[in-house]
């Protein structure tokens, strides 16, 4: 045993020497931020964690990428178009350190959309389904149906997209259903934008228990944005969905102090505002959302095809 860990040893190839003047002797602070949040998304994995607290993991990861894409790239995006040619520690310019930072991030997304499908199966198992809309049957549906006009309903402003209404200014993570409806009357098609409201639950259950009921097998529940397109009837009466989807926008939230500002309150309170008004940095689209619906949101948005993200 002894001599086969000492053979080990002698074949094991010595680390390569690195020059103290190069580059290579840093990591790159953006890269090894999304390394750290993958590390926080590996905790989702943890079969020695509740349930829950794996999914509130996966959220974490979430959270901490689209605050990473509102500061760390939109800060990088600042130094591109000031045409900053300062190259960072570890040997690269900004452009090529977004360019790294996408397609990290997009293995990222990719980890965290194979966890959440993981978990999805798990909850299920656990007696919390989450479901799709391909997945509810008429009378899940007419279930659904109340709990959607007392919460959600009145919450809600569709808004048509036409010369005469202009695409609306969607604020930092505005996250949008649009679609391509038809009237059945003439087959006039319509162009229209449903806001996910921040304040409506995330997810409806279909027939919450009471307190009488004794506790059922299995609690279901559906996305909100599934159940509003569930009841596109409610909104755009005699309408016929021809295509839609949903993004969501991730813009600019970096901000900066001024130290001799007088009044600080009133300094915070612009700056605010301001972080909802940045330039787009990532615009995450649905996958199978069409391909004309896809670039008419990327043209009135006008986002950089670069920074669009299908998921």
């Amino acid at each position: 045993m002894s001599d086969t860990r000492s053979r080990r040893k002698s074949d094991a190839k010595p680390p390569r020497a690195i020059d103290p003047a190069s580059p290579e002797r840093f990591i790159n602070r953006e890269l090894s931020w999304l390394a750290f949040n993958t590390r926080v998304l590996e905790e989702s994995e943890n079969e020695n964690h509740p349930l829950l607290e794996r999914l509130r993991f996966l959220s974490i990861s979430a959270n901490n990428l689209d605050e990473f894409f509102m500061v760390r790239v939109a800060g990088l995006h600042e130094q591109m178009k000031a045409g900053v040619a300062t190259r960072s520690q570890d040997g690269l310019s900004p452009s090529e350190q977004v360019a790294k930072v996408h397609a990290a991030a997009a293995k990222l997304m990719e980890k965290q959309q194979s966890r959440w499908r993981a978990l999805r199966k798990d909850l299920r198992a656990a007696g919390i389904a989450v479901l799709d809309e391909s997945e509810l049957g008429p009378g899940e549906r007419e279930q659904l149906r109340p709990v959607f006009m007392e919460r959600v309903f009145p919450l809600l402003t569709p808004l048509a997209v036409d010369p005469a209404h202009p695409f609306p200014f969607v604020p930092n993570l505005g996250f949008v259903i649009a679609m391509t409806l038809r009237r059945r009357a003439d087959g006039r098609a319509l162009t229209a934008l449903i806001p996910v409201p921040s304040l409506a639950p995330r997810f409806l259950e279909i027939n919450p228990p009471s307190p009488r009921e004794p506790r059922r097998r299995e609690r279901r529940f559906v996305p909100l944005e599934s159940a509003i397109t569930l009841f596109l009837d409610q909104l755009y009466p005699d309408h016929d969905i021809v295509a839609k989807g949903a993004f969501r926008v991730v813009r600019d939230s970096d901000v900066e102090v001024a130290e001799e500002a007088e009044d600080l309150f009133l300094e915070f309170q612009s700056l605010l505002k301001q972080r909802r008004m940045g330039e787009i940095v990532r615009l995450k689209m649905d996958a199978g959302m069409p391909e004309d619906l896809r670039a008419f949101i990327i043209r009135e948005t006008e986002a950089d095809p670069h920074d669009v993200v299908h998921r």
